[in-house]
């Protein structure tokens, strides 16, 4: 019989991938989720698991672990995922440029990839714009899940194969070492671990203001195509995306690539765009996205920005005569100091596991294993 016992606040990725850690190392693991269904950052993204935006070493290793374990997950429940990589494209000469030297770097640490022609691009994959492509780098390591089902299939199958007890529509007012209070109501723990994203700032006032952390805001919209049967065969990026990750920082042309950036498309650079399409199991092709750095945002999405997002999509996509059908914002809370994650003991027994920025699909199992393995 279980003889310890954790409470987890936070049923997304985070809150889950915390929870399956610890039910695992053998305690006896309450998740406590303030809304009926998580319907935050963790089901507000492209459901992308990300292994090639991740630098070399510890963060690459820690994304293809929870590729596996987000594996384990579906395999086990039926989960649909597709496992078709990804492709990032070139037209312009600095495009192609860094392309070349960063398929060289990263055969280096045999991290499956290779360039592809034209010819080889329209073979393996649809709907790509061919006037001005000069050519793509291919990464087999990354997984499409549709993150609404995916989160919601995770918290079933850790309630059903480790055991883990969800309760729902509870709001946290107060944590101190050993107890939880939502209301009136006292629940008990060896541990408790706060992972509810940039939430815990409700709980902890004063370290999130000591912290080096912020929240990020980022819009994003969904499509059908005008063809039912219609698929891309992978997720495909544009040039900007080039300069979102820090993996890509290893290719010596990077910086020019960037300068000439800022001179063409500094509006694209100050609202932190870059555009990316993923396609789920269910045939809709998700879009994005933007990012807006701040403690507190207006609630409104920007026409312009959309508008931004979807001139620059159809530069490497035919998608014209895509149908909207969603468009949303979402939230998260990002480290400012270039640290990749946040763990602290604000008291005897309680831990805060958080500042995942926008890779929380990718890393959170891994990084999950980790830090529960220290406890």
């Amino acid at each position: 019989m279980q003889s310890t016992k954790a409470i987890v606040i936070g049923a997304g990725i985070v809150g889950l991938a915390t929870a399956r850690a610890l039910s695992l190392k053998g305690y006896a693991v309450t998740v406590i989720e303030r809304t009926d269904k998580a319907v935050g950052a963790s089901i507000r993204n492209f459901g992308m698991l990300w292994p090639i935006g991740q630098t070399s070493g510890k963060m690459y290793q820690r994304a293809i672990r929870s590729k596996q374990i987000w594996k384990e997950v579906a395999d086990s429940t039926g989960l649909p995922y597709l496992e078709n990589g990804s492709l990032h494209t070139a037209y312009h000469a600095d495009e192609w440029q860094v392309l070349q030297e960063l398929a060289a770097e990263f055969s280096k640490e045999n991290r499956p990839v290779s360039l592809l022609n034209i010819s080889e691009m329209q073979e393996k994959f649809s709907g790509l714009q061919t006037e001005g492509l000069l050519g793509g780098l291919y990464s087999s390591t990354e997984m499409i899940v549709d993150p609404r089902e995916a989160i919601a299939t995770a918290a079933a199958y850790l309630e059903e194969f480790l055991g883990v007890q969800f309760i729902w529509g509870k709001q946290v007012n107060e944590v101190t070492s050993h107890s939880v209070r939502s209301g009136k109501e006292i629940y008990k723990a060896d541990i408790v671990c706060i992972c509810n994203g940039a939430d815990f700032e409700t709980l902890f006032p004063e370290i999130f203001n000591e912290l080096p952390i912020t929240k990020c805001k980022l819009q994003m919209l969904r499509f059908v195509s005008d063809q039912p049967a219609f698929t891309i065969g992978t997720s495909v990026c544009g040039g900007l995306s080039l300069i979102h990750y820090k993996s890509f920082t290893a290719a010596a042309s990077l910086p020019k690539l960037k300068q000439r950036y800022e001179m063409e498309m500094a509006e694209y650079l100050n609202a932190g765009i870059h555009v990316m399409v993923s396609q789920n199991n269910r045939g809709e092709l998700t879009v994005g996205d933007s990012h807006e750095y701040a403690k507190t945002f207006e609630p409104f999405d920007s026409a312009h920005i959309n508008q931004l997002i979807l001139a620059y999509l159809q530069t490497f996509m035919h998608s014209k005569q895509w149908q909207l059908i969603q468009t949303w914002n979402g939230v998260y809370p990002k480290m400012t100091n270039g640290e990749t994650d946040l763990f602290l003991q604000p008291e005897p027994g309680v831990y805060i596991i958080n500042g995942l920025g926008g890779a929380g699909m990718t890393l959170s199992f891994g990084f999950a294993e980790e830090v529960v393995s220290t406890l």
